[in-house]
């Protein structure tokens, strides 16, 4: 049974990367003195998905080869933003999945000051809001989930409460028809809203 506030093992991470993604929603993530619940994510297949950095980046196949289920992969996109992905390896395939998006519940002064922002819904609504809310950069690419980890995930009060949305991926141009974005309907603090493409 799952109870509010135990921490994500390894072995969560042994499943499809859309099935780690969907689960993942309602779960808190944390970093430091800050954390939110997680209300967006996006699976990537390491097979045949053109999307992923495994399909034209030989440096992410060997880092998903070398390194176990739940490994942080953190990366710089366009120069800019870091991202959080967690490696995913299941009896169906492995993978990555992308922290999308978060409800903030602690350490609200300390992202407001790193996001330069006062709206709550503000501060994670997306990929890279969320890595400089928390404080996430490259310094924690390749960090193993532990107790003692910078960065922790644990399950939340209603994890599964309400069920999350499928969606069409976004932000890319590749396998952009795939239905691997997660969302939680309702919540003010997605990247982008469901639409009619949800499902």
């Amino acid at each position: 049974m799952k109870e509010s506030g135990e921490s994500l093992g390894t072995i969560f991470f042994r499943q499809s990367p859309q099935e780690c993604a969907r689960k993942l929603i309602g779960c808190s993530l944390a970093s430091g003195e800050c954390a939110g619940v997680i209300v967006e994510t996006e699976a990537y297949a390491a097979e045949g998905d053109e999307a992923c950095h495994t399909f034209f980046r030989p440096s992410a196949r060997q880092f998903l080869s070398d390194h176990a289920e739940g490994t942080t992969y953190v990366y710089l996109n366009y120069g800019i933003h870091w991202l959080l992905n967690f490696v995913v390896k299941g009896s169906n395939g492995d993978g990555f999945v992308l922290i999308r998006a978060l409800s903030p519940i602690k350490g609200l002064r300390q992202m407001r000051r790193r996001r330069g922002r006062k709206r709550q819904a503000e501060l994670c609504s997306g990929p890279g809001k969320l890595t400089q809310a928390l404080g996430i950069s490259g310094e924690m690419h390749g960090m193993s989930l532990t107790p003692r980890s910078d960065i922790s995930l644990s399950w939340g009060p209603d994890s599964e409460v309400p069920p999350p949305v499928a969606c069409r991926r976004v932000g890319i141009s590749r396998e952009i028809e795939r239905k691997w974005r997660f969302v939680r309907a309702g919540s003010r603090c997605v990247s982008v809203r469901p639409g009619s493409e949800c499902g």
